[in-house]
């Protein structure tokens, strides 16, 4: 395997992980949340309504997170622009060769 196809090896095996960490992410969710709202209801009084409870907030703010996690994972490009990764490391390698040639 040639050294470029070994990094597009690489990325591709981060882009996978990152995917795979969201669907953990998400499925943790949904059973978190149901179980908490199995726990509510079946503790609920007669009379008593659901909504009376405020443990939508959980699922509201966890959700949040999870959007945004979300947004990471399947919107990069979205945010920082295509190959935004590339372009820095450039940047950053670029920085450190002047700052060698400034001090030799």
């Amino acid at each position: 395997m040639t050294t470029q196809e070994e990094i597009k090896y690489q990325e591709a095996l981060s882009r996978v992980k990152k995917i795979k960490g969201f669907y953990s992410h998400a499925a943790v969710y949904v059973v978190i949340n149901i179980a908490i709202i199995y726990f509510n209801i079946s503790n609920l009084k007669e009379g008593e309504s659901y909504f009376q409870y405020k443990n939508f907030l959980t699922a509201f703010f966890w959700g949040i997170g999870l959007l945004s996690h979300g947004l990471s994972v399947f919107m990069p490009n979205w945010i920082m622009g295509e190959n935004w990764e590339e372009r820095k490391i450039k940047e950053f390698m670029e920085k450190e060769k002047q700052n060698k040639e400034m001090w030799q």
